[in-house]
């Protein structure tokens, strides 16, 4: 809906009216007229039907929202907001939201019925679970979708907001269904099938000079704005898109958008299954212009979520080549954390992404001692006496040992030898 006070259901019934038939000036005067229920056709009606098939020689059929505005928009329905009492719309006549060109094979959503269906939910859990009014800001946490909570950072606090999971269920069937269909720019690795740490660390290794650059609050950098222009592309209904998009953002509750601004409007919540993806699309633009980039300077450029990484030659380290990357991350609605940017040459540690780069992708040398001491000390004490309440314990250090064995099969085997010695029971 438009919203707009009295005159916005005005707008969206006449908008529907006009779009359930002939885009000819008769027949839009018929059914507008019928949608009012007037004996005859006012005048204010005949002349917004000419100022539409002026702006709108074809039908904008996959656009009803944009109808509705542009009806608001114009003089008559200025003049319309002054009368007591002003029109209304007593018949309304729904036709389904035609579907764009589908640029990649997204599923076919022509409707809310069709989207509730494949999210299995009935029509009002489907709006409750979208919560376009933003409730979640001001609800009590049983009635919140997420579990928000704060964890420490260097510098500061991130804010998490986990969806429950029935939200969790339907944003995983969204991302299998619609945002795993379009393509992610070759140069993103965070959050992508058969992509890593290590591949994007690896076109970084023995280079001369490797840059890494921080980006402040990525998820919440993405506004539902941004979704739902991507949605649209997708070929996806504008109400369903709007849905869509109310599905996979969030505001944050008051007691947490005092720690960051952007908290307080819709935008990817850290910690949905979908806003790595989502991410990741909106950034499209961003990669592929730091990519240009990176080329000119005969350079590589990679990014895992918010972190980029540049590597190539010491014009990579010249301030012009810094000024023009924070110029591009400002066009693309993201913003360089200045105080994380670090020029990184041979002669010290390259290391981004938790990688030693300087000759071949490597494990820090501290993290695999203490790996190397934790396992000693779970050998020699206890697993327990290690947790420090952690029930995931046992499967946490697993994942540490792969990780080093990703990039250092020796050691890493060495380490998971350790581990296998150790009585998890």
């Amino acid at each position: 809906m438009t919203g707009a006070g009295p005159a916005g259901p005005l707008a969206d019934g006449l908008a529907t009216a006009l779009l359930a038939g002939p885009w000819t000036r008769p027949a839009m005067r018929t059914r507008g007229r019928d949608a009012l229920g007037a004996a005859r056709t006012p005048v204010w009606l005949g002349r917004t039907v000419d100022a539409v098939l002026t702006a709108y020689p074809q039908p904008p059929a996959d656009r009803p929202r944009e109808l509705a505005a542009f009806l608001l928009a114009t003089a008559e329905f200025a003049k319309l907001a002054r009368r007591r009492p002003p029109p209304r719309v007593v018949s309304w006549s729904p036709v389904p939201t035609d579907v764009m060109v589908r640029p990649w094979p997204v599923e076919l959503l022509p409707d809310h019925a069709a989207l509730a269906g494949l999210l299995d939910v009935d029509q009002g859990e489907l709006a409750w679970f979208a919560d376009v009014r933003g409730l979640e800001r001001s609800s009590p946490e049983p009635l919140r979708h997420y579990r928000w909570r704060t964890v420490a950072k260097p510098g500061g606090v991130r804010v998490l907001a986990a969806p429950k999971p029935r939200l969790k269920e339907i944003q995983r069937r969204l991302l299998r269904h619609v945002f795993d269909a379009v393509p992610v720019h070759p140069a993103a690795h965070g959050g992508v099938r058969r992509r890593s740490v290590l591949t994007a660390s690896a076109p970084h290794a023995a280079q001369p000079v490797v840059v890494r650059v921080d980006l402040v609050s990525f998820f919440a950098s993405v506004r539902a704005g941004r979704v739902w222009r991507l949605l649209r592309t997708a070929g996806v209904p504008e109400g369903v898109a709007h849905t869509v998009t109310g599905l996979v953002t969030t505001v944050a509750p008051l007691p947490f958008r005092a720690l960051d601004p952007r908290l307080r409007t819709p935008h990817l919540p850290q910690g949905a299954p979908t806003s790595p993806a989502l991410a990741n699309l909106i950034a499209f633009s961003l990669d592929r212009r730091l990519t240009g980039l990176a080329a000119r300077f005969d350079a590589s450029y990679t990014r895992y979520a918010d972190d980029l990484v540049f590597s190539g030659g010491r014009g990579l380290g010249a301030a012009r080549f810094l000024d023009r990357v924070g110029e591009i991350v400002r066009d693309e609605g993201f913003r360089v954390h200045d105080g994380k940017t670090a020029v990184l040459g041979r002669s010290g540690r390259q290391q981004v992404l938790g990688v030693v780069l300087n000759h071949h992708p490597a494990v820090p040398r501290r993290e695999r001692d203490a790996l190397r001491a934790l396992l000693h000390n779970c050998a020699t004490t206890g697993w327990r006496a290690q947790a420090r309440d952690r029930d995931d314990f046992p499967a946490h250090v697993l994942g540490r040992i792969a990780w080093v064995q990703s990039l250092d099969p020796v050691h890493g085997r060495r380490l998971r030898a350790a581990y296998d010695a150790v009585d998890w029971s």
